[in-house]
């Protein structure tokens, strides 16, 4: 295999980043999953902090003091409170539609509020009441002893143990009042919802007292500007001599000639001369028709009376006159008789006709002399009321005035004397549907109530406790804290051998944990760019966290594929490796950094399985390891050591409180920092590993050692495979 070939492979951390990513993992779940562990890892504690919320619960309903609620309802409806009425009417309008809620939460603070808990407290005087404060669970040293002061711990009582609620998408409001008496509870609960209606009532009262003491100000700075005004106009009149005979003005029209003497002369005048002319008129059409006419052809004459009766006399004497003349000779007695009587008639008729004409010339004439003397009036009027018109601009501008205060006193008056009429009557918008009860049983303490209270509260606090111990712990439990909380690419996870030592379960090759370290050769293999590193450093933060274990798996691992490996113990105050394989520690690596010796002499073929490697144990223990492994003749064993076999693995002691780690990584190819599961806190590995990187080594990644999938939710033993081999076997059995 090539270098370039070895370069574009994929790293550690590549390979298991994308192993993750194509698991179909995503932040949610892996959230979901983090907590359920959690809740895995510290169920017990849960479970106690939940018991112990519900144990305390139960203590708590038993010592608590029965306590009775009694509840009252009403009916608040929309209300609409008039100031003033008619066109000087000033409304607080009902609510509208979309406002009811805050009409009716409105309301509910008023029954909420402290002006209805002090009419309560002195409606029942309950400041003087022994038995209420009792209920109230007040001991009667504790009860002030000031007046004043009783009375604020009545009302701070009564705010505090009433609620009220409103039933949903109704008008019915609930008003609950608690305490250890039922009988005051209910009583308590009744006079909530009396003092409420006897509020409204009276705030109406007042509000209707405001207006009728507004309308009586009101009322009487209207009569004095009507004094004012009226007082006014007559000085005007009486200065310029205007007398109105009428109380009403109007600027245009034929009112205007009726609102004074003058004006009103003026209008007759001229009136009675359009008469007088009409009758000249008719006058002299009389006259002119008789006038030049013949005095017995003229109409007016023939229609006298006293003229047709002559006419009628005249022809019937001609007729007598004619049949005498016609019977007698002329002279006759007779006929002279009727010729004198016919004489006499016609000199009558023509005196009558002539008077006639007379008459109606007569009657012209007076005709025309009086329209010329109406006219002379009329004249004189004009001037007259011409002259008073120029006066009548600023009474008329007084006589408005005077007006509009007439009107504003008469409907401030009407308006006074409604309300002086109707401030006894009052209705009210609030109606109580059910009276409060004397409760039979208590209201609290309810078991089942506080008993899932409890439990809620039990739930609460061990989830806060849960997450808190989960934040604050750093210990590494799971594959996913390495890189987490370390920084560092997983290598492999190793799990705990339960019925088997490790030793033994790797000798089964399909044993969870012979597969475990089987994958970790597999990423060592490609670890770095150039493959393999020659010389691997295997060490941990803390002695017994599996790190001589791990180096043993891995030589055996190598082994088995045909690398031939040196398993070196370098750990010279504690050697474990000659105890995993049974073989002495007489001879080993510390003769070899203090004599010249070959390493040949000194390394023992050990076998495992059908597996066989070179392993060089730890030898004598010096009294300065340090020294011995920080030494020149160190880096020169290891250097020999690489040219001689396929892989050299160091077994070196743990970081913390030690050197020797530290200078062997510093001189080695690459290094595995083994982490036991649910015994490394992150404080303590980060520690070990400044101080290992503070020789620059190269660290390859870190080793999960016994971990236990079933601590940690069973997501984690099916995704790292532990039980494939168990599940194979079953399904083969099952085939077969």
């Amino acid at each position: 295999m090539t270098d370039q070939t070895l370069s574009a492979m994929p790293t550690v951390r590549d390979r298991y980043a994308a192993a993750y990513a194509a698991s179909g993992e995503n932040g949610i779940s892996a959230a979901i999953r983090a907590v359920l562990g959690a809740i895995r890892r510290y169920a017990w504690m849960a479970v106690g902090i939940v018991g112990a919320a519900i144990a305390l619960a139960l203590v708590v309903t038993m010592l608590d003091t029965p306590r009775f609620t009694a509840t009252s309802s009403v009916q608040i409806n929309d209300q609409s409170d008039e100031v003033l009425g008619g066109e000087f009417e000033t409304q607080i309008a009902p609510p509208s539609d979309w406002d009811i809620d805050r009409f009716l939460n409105t309301q509910l603070d008023v029954l909420r509020s402290r002006a209805l808990a002090e009419r309560v407290a002195d409606g029942l005087d309950l400041a003087n009441d022994e038995r209420f404060f009792g209920a109230m669970e007040v001991a009667p040293q504790s009860v002030p002893t000031e007046e004043r002061e009783k009375r604020k711990l009545a009302i701070d009582l009564l705010q505090d143990n009433t609620t009220v609620e409103l039933r949903r998408s109704t008008r019915i409001a609930l008003v609950a009042f608690s305490s250890t008496d039922a009988e005051i509870t209910a009583r308590i609960a009744n006079a909530f919802a009396e003092e409420f209606i006897q509020q409204n009532l009276q705030r109406r009262f007042d509000s209707s007292a405001y207006a009728r003491n507004f309308v009586a100000e009101q009322l009487e700075e209207a009569r004095a500007s009507l004094e004012q005004s009226e007082a006014a106009l007559n000085d005007y009149a009486r200065q310029t001599g205007l007398i109105r005979t009428r109380d009403a003005f109007a600027p245009t029209g034929p009112e205007l000639a009726t609102g004074t003497v003058t004006s009103s002369s003026l209008l007759q005048y001229n009136q009675a001369a359009i008469r007088a002319r009409e009758a000249r008129i008719a006058a002299q059409s009389r006259w002119d028709a008789v006038r030049n006419a013949p005095l017995l052809s003229s109409q007016p004459v023939l229609s006298n009376p006293t003229i047709q009766a002559l006419m009628t006399r005249r022809a019937q004497l001609e007729s007598e006159l004619q049949v005498a003349r016609e019977r007698y000779l002329a002279g006759h007695p007779a006929t002279s008789r009727l010729e004198g009587d016919l004489a006499a008639v016609n000199g009558q008729l023509t005196r009558t006709a002539n008077e006639v004409r007379q008459s109606i010339r007569s009657e012209y004439l007076a005709a025309e002399a009086a329209e010329k003397r109406l006219e002379g009036q009329v004249s004189e009027a004009r001037g007259a009321t011409l002259a008073e018109q120029d006066q009548s601009v600023r009474y008329n501008v007084l006589a408005r005035e005077a007006d509009t205060a007439r009107s504003i006193y008469d409907g401030l008056l009407q308006r006074y004397r409604e309300l002086n009429a109707s401030a006894g009557i009052a209705s009210s918008n609030i109606t109580i549907i059910d009276r409060a009860e004397v409760p039979g049983d208590p209201s609290s303490p309810s078991l089942p109530r506080n008993l899932a209270i409890g439990l809620l509260i039990g739930l609460a606090l061990a989830g806060v406790a849960i997450f808190l111990r989960d934040q604050l712990d750093d210990v590494i439990h799971t594959p996913e804290d390495v890189e987490e909380k370390l920084g560092l690419s997983l290598l492999g996870v190793v799990p705990r051998a339960e019925d088997q030592s490790p030793l033994e379960a790797l000798a089964e090759p399909k044993s969870p944990i012979a597969e475990a370290y089987n994958s970790m050769r597999g990423a060592l293999l490609y670890s770095t760019p150039t493959g393999l590193p020659k010389v691997i450093v295997v060490t941990s933060a803390q002695a017994a966290e599996g790190k001589s274990t791990t180096s043993f798996a891995i030589a055996v691992g190598l082994a088995r594929i045909g690398i031939a490996p040196l398993l070196i113990d370098a750990d010279l105050r504690r050697p474990a490796l000659h105890k995993l394989v049974g073989i002495s520690s007489e001879r080993g690596l510390t003769d070899l950094l203090i004599a010249q010796g070959e390493p040949g002499d000194v390394a023992t073929r050990v076998k495992h399985g059908e597996t066989e490697f070179d392993l060089l144990p730890a030898g004598p223990l010096p009294p300065s390891p340090t020294e011995l492994l920080s030494s020149p003749r160190m880096a020169q064993l290891l250097e020999s050591f690489s040219q001689r076999y396929g892989v050299v693995i160091v077994d070196s002691p743990p970081i913390l409180g030690l050197a020797d780690a530290p200078m062997l990584a510093a001189i080695a190819d690459g290094t595995i920092f083994v982490v036991e599961a649910e015994r490394g806190h992150s404080g303590a590995l980060k520690a070990a590993l400044r101080r290992l990187r503070s020789m620059e080594p190269t660290i390859l990644g870190a080793a999960l050692a016994k971990f236990d999938p079933s601590r940690s939710g069973n997501r984690y033993s099916a995704y790292y495979g532990y039980d494939y081999y168990s599940y194979t076997d079953k399904q083969g059995r099952g085939a077969a």
